[in-house]
């Protein structure tokens, strides 16, 4: 016969019992995919990004090395491509300039690139986080096939991929492989901010949420700022980069209905 505080915890395993299906549904199954063969090609334009910096704790400057994902973006008829879009707070803690900030591409492959990069312009806060950036050396597209800019704000009634370095040790492989929720929807946007029940990690933050057209090609539709690692995360629409573009990567918005 149980004694009273065995009747207690009997009690409390049952419980735990029924409520694991419960929290187990909350947190869904990842839906999220390994970069592979069979993953579209275009994809391989999200690479890896380090950026070496400072950090204050305690009163002292630590040497701390972020790493967070970016995407090679070019014009639709540019032949190569120079600049890449992450997110600000990755860039937060550069302060020596004459460190070098790499990106990656085909990180894990027999043959990664690895290309220094400068910063350009960006955001200046989590506000708008975002940043640009130049490589040392430019991408032919015919080797990545960089991505073109949405020329709007992305369809909400439309799907969209968000893919980035997520170091969680499922899906994401602590970083080692890019991982992409490939049919995710925008629950809410507006030219500055956009949400989504995309599923993203810490590491993701810089890459890319991507919006095919009518024509089935892959256009830029945001930023990945950070994800809660279930379904909410947020990322910057692509819209409020535009005016620190060139010329030649910034289409005009389509004209309003």
């Amino acid at each position: 016969m149980l004694s009273h505080s065995g009747k207690k915890a009997l009690v409390r395993t049952l419980a735990l019992q029924l409520l694991l299906p419960i929290f187990a549904n909350a947190a869904g199954e990842d839906p999220r995919q390994q970069l592979s063969g069979q993953s579209p090609r275009w994809l391989s334009a999200i690479g890896q990004l380090s950026v070496p910096g400072l950090k204050t704790e305690q009163g002292h400057a630590t040497h701390h090395t972020e790493r967070c994902s970016a995407t090679l973006i070019a014009a639709d008829e540019a032949p190569e491509a120079d600049l890449i879009v992450t997110a600000w707070h990755c860039l937060e803690a550069y302060r020596d300039l004459s460190k070098r900030i790499t990106f990656t591409l085909l990180p894990g492959s027999p043959a990664p690139r690895i290309i220094s990069a400068r910063p350009v312009a960006d955001g200046g806060s989590m506000a708008a986080d975002w940043a640009l950036l130049r490589l040392t050396e430019a991408v032919a597209r015919a080797d990545i096939p960089a991505l073109a800019l949405h020329p709007g704000l992305a369809d909400t009634e439309k799907t969209v991929l968000m893919a980035g370095y997520s170091r969680d040790t499922g899906v994401g492989a602590g970083g080692r492989i890019l991982s992409y929720d490939p049919t995710c929807r925008i629950t809410r946007s507006n030219a500055a901010l956009g949400y989504s029940d995309c599923r993203a990690h810490k590491g993701a933050s810089g890459g890319a949420v991507i919006q095919l057209n009518d024509d089935g090609e892959p256009l830029l539709s945001g930023i990945i700022s950070e994800g809660d690692g279930l379904q909410d995360s947020r990322f910057v629409p692509i819209a409020a980069v535009r005016n620190a573009l060139p010329s030649r990567l910034s289409p005009p918005p389509p004209p309003r209905r």
